[in-house]
């Protein structure tokens, strides 16, 4: 299909959406000015003119809405008949970000829409139904009543939610997503005592893997670690009832991960980042074992073991260049995510200056919404090597760049590195350029 076909099933996919609704073009232009009003937005033109431009969207030669009418028509299609917020699947949200899409609007923005029209569910006490169709709610309600109905419907529903909460992980502060989580990893939990249907207890444990290993994560970010810790358990439990050794590993290593933040010493994080590592060699995914690799090499630079570290890392490359059209987790760890790893060691064990310019490698690749608490735990490390370098006020400059992505996902992690960077300006705190970021600091993150 070429551009112009494409524009033109956009066109076409929202005349549908317009009519589903039962709106005229000037109903349509009508119920977008009272949106505006509704959410405080700029006064739109009189209904003529914005009746105009919705027809310009359906041409035959369309034209794309702009921003600002993107984000009313998402508000617009994120309801229901009855005042709902659905934005899951299936959704006539959905299909109208699959509309945007067909006109060429970029992914960056497309994901930055969905994550707006979300906040704005959960500001107004929405949580997880609004991840759910009508449909799966009714199925999930009849599962859960009765567990030996779970269908394939109900697991997929509740498996997009844990995927959409994954997906807005540093687009939304962590308590927001640990609400809309927990529901759907209570319902697995009730489902998988059932007992559900044979055949789909193997998808449901893997979606409540999923859902407890990100559960887990969440509560740590929030600053509860016993519940952290005992859902990791849970998790780990779950999943070595599969015989799918990558998801083991990815459990493991995203307890070691937060065991590093959560207790004093490496000792228990090396044990679970050498758990990891020793069941993705009998997993499928060259990615997860290029990852527990990579976590290794952390941990061993982070106790001073340069050679250790540095064979870790080979070992790291190694899996990262093979064959991957097949891994069964092709979005789990990239190049990008690997340099990060470089640096954390080239930090500890090795040159400052090496470090400084892997992060910087690291940062550039790491765009993504998804990618930005990443990119802020990267951007502080880069901080750290600019101090060693003799270089604090560049450092102080890097890490402006970090406040914002602090305050806005709540990371715990960002927010540690944030502060030990800080305590390493300490010799230059009469400076005005630290008094600065400090300001910044109580301005945004208020600590």
């Amino acid at each position: 299909m070429g551009r112009m076909e494409d524009k033109a099933a956009g066109a076409a996919a929202l005349k549908k959406l317009r009519k589903r609704r039962g709106l005229s073009l000037a109903a349509l232009a009508r119920a977008l000015i009272e949106l505006a009003d509704e959410f405080h937005q700029p006064p739109l033109p009189a209904v003529a003119s914005v009746q105009r431009s919705v027809a310009r969207w359906e041409a035959a030669r369309p034209t794309m809405p702009d921003e600002r009418y993107q984000l009313l028509l998402g508000h617009l299609y994120a309801r229901t008949f009855a005042g709902d917020v659905i934005i899951g699947d299936g959704s006539d949200f959905a299909q109208y970000l699959d509309a945007l899409g067909l006109f060429g609007q970029s992914e960056r923005r497309i994901t930055e829409l969905r994550a707006t029209i979300l906040r704005a569910a959960t500001d107004a006490g929405g949580g997880i139904l609004a991840l759910m169709v009508p449909g799966v709610r009714a199925s999930l309600a009849t599962a859960l009543a009765n567990p030996s109905r779970t269908d394939e419907e109900t697991l997929a529903g509740l498996a997009s939610v844990v995927a959409d909460v994954n997906a807005e992980v540093g687009s939304l502060p962590m308590a927001r997503l640990q609400l809309l989580l927990a529901p759907a990893v209570e319902a697995a939990r009730r489902l998988l005592a059932g007992p559900a249907p044979a055949p789909i207890t193997a998808p449901l444990r893997e979606m409540a893997v999923a859902g407890m290993t990100l559960a887990g994560r969440l509560a740590f970010e929030t600053r509860d670690d016993t519940a952290s810790h005992a859902l990791y358990a849970e998790a780990t439990q779950e999943a070595g009832l599969l015989r799918q050794p990558w998801r083991q590993a990815g459990v493991h290593m995203s307890h070691a991960l937060v065991t590093l933040y959560s207790t004093q010493g490496l000792d228990d994080s090396r044990r679970l980042a050498d758990r990891a590592v020793r069941t993705a060699r009998t997993g499928e995914s060259p990615l997860m074992r290029a990852r527990a690799h990579a976590l290794q090499a952390e941990l061993a630079a982070r106790a001073g073991h340069q050679k250790q570290a540095q064979a870790a890392l080979g070992l790291a490359w190694y899996d990262m260049d093979a064959h991957h059209v097949d891994d069964p987790a092709p979005d789990s760890f990239t190049p990008g995510h690997l340099r990060g790893f470089e640096g954390v060691c080239e930090l500890y064990v090795g040159d400052a200056s090496e470090a400084h310019d892997r992060f910087a490698r690291s940062a550039a690749t790491l765009t993504q919404p998804r990618e930005q608490v990443q990119r802020a735990i990267v951007t502080t490390d880069q901080a750290l090597a600019r101090i060693r370098l003799g270089e604090p006020q560049a450092a102080a400059d890097l890490l402006h760049e970090c406040v914002a992505a602090v305050s806005s996902s709540g990371g715990r992690v960002p927010a540690l590195r944030l502060r030990r960077a800080r305590q390493e300006l300490r010799p230059w705190r009469q400076e005005n350029w630290v008094a600065e970021l400090d300001d910044h600091l109580m301005d945004v993150v208020g600590a």
